[in-house]
């Protein structure tokens, strides 16, 4: 049976760990025998919330072999930075061990830094929370940081951004092992309807364009996200707040720096990404839940969007 083995850290962060942990616990709902283990380098450790977890089991006593996951939640950053975190050779040794004998090795956040420690990024593409790249960077500089996107597997190495991507990231890894549809069942029994893949960046259109205080705007802003399937025309925004459409189309480009065309483009083309993960969905539903007028349409689009990547 597959072990999925969790490090409880010294001043863990919660979710963190619980994210990554109720995805497998919701797949063994549905079915999925794996075995769900945790482990610790301290006997007691207190999350940064509070909580206090006591009786843990050394990682010494863990048997992880070929194919087997051990993940490392993120963890207080000043815990991070301290000598006490640094000097946990012995465990960073047993890290570097686990992947030597193919045991897939993943953290979430700054518990990056723990696989850095063991060895494990040297010339690998890996992440960590936005707030911490240049940090991570410059700690280890032979790692192949990258700074915006929410999770990387490089060989047998998982490392994911902050908080919730460690959710994202135990969707991808479940999909490997059980394909898409087994994978939607869960996230739809983790009610995560809207799954995000690793070429996501951390970045949320549904957050950004919103640094400004204008009440009318962010109406316009809510209305399209909750319509996207509408016209969204600007006459019809403009009277939603009582503004002539001139005057709302100066205004919105003032305060968020986009047209409303082009604020209406990325939420939908962001909402077809998302869906475009769902195996049950056909490129026609997409287009038009997204407001598309045609499949081609948004095709032609997606692919505009990746080559401007690029």
């Amino acid at each position: 049976m597959r072990k999925m083995a969790f490090i409880i850290p010294p001043f863990v962060e919660i979710l963190d760990l619980a994210g990554p942990l109720q995805v497998f616990t919701e797949a063994k709902f549905n079915g999925y025998e794996i075995s769900l283990e945790y482990y610790s380098y301290q006997p007691e450790a207190v999350s940064t919330s509070g909580l206090p977890f006591s009786n843990l089991k050394s990682y010494e006593e863990a048997d992880l072999r070929e194919g087997d996951f051990v993940f490392m939640p993120g963890m207080d950053d000043k815990y991070v930075r301290s000598m006490s975190f640094k000097a946990e050779r012995g465990f960073f040794n047993w890290l570097k061990a686990c992947a030597d004998k193919k045991v897939f090795v993943c953290s979430v956040c700054n518990g990056a830094f723990a696989i850095g420690h063991a060895g494990l990024l040297k010339d690998t593409e890996c992440t960590t929370h936005w707030r911490r790249i240049d940090e991570m960077q410059n700690e280890f500089p032979s790692a192949k940081v990258i700074s915006d996107i929410l999770f990387k597997k490089s060989n047998n190495v998982y490392t994911s951004a902050g908080i919730s991507a460690g959710i994202d990231l135990a969707l991808a890894i479940l999909e490997e092992l059980k394909g898409p549809l087994f994978t939607h069942k869960v996230a739809r029994g983790l009610v995560v309807y809207h799954r995000r893949s690793q070429d996501h960046t951390q970045q949320s259109i549904y957050l950004d364009y919103r640094n400004h205080i204008n009440p009318n705007i962010h109406t316009v802003q809510d209305y399209m996200i909750d319509h996207l399937s509408e016209e969204n025309s600007v006459e019809d925004l403009a009277a939603l707040v009582a503004m002539s459409p001139r005057n709302l189309s100066r205004v919105f480009k003032d305060k968020t720096g986009v047209t409303v065309l082009e604020y209406l483009t990325l939420l939908r083309l962001e909402f077809a990404k998302t869906m475009l993960n769902n195996p049950e969905f056909t490129i026609e539903y997409i287009a038009r839940k997204c407001g598309f007028k045609t499949a081609r349409q948004l095709q032609r689009i997606l692919k505009a969007n990746k080559i401007n990547e690029q």
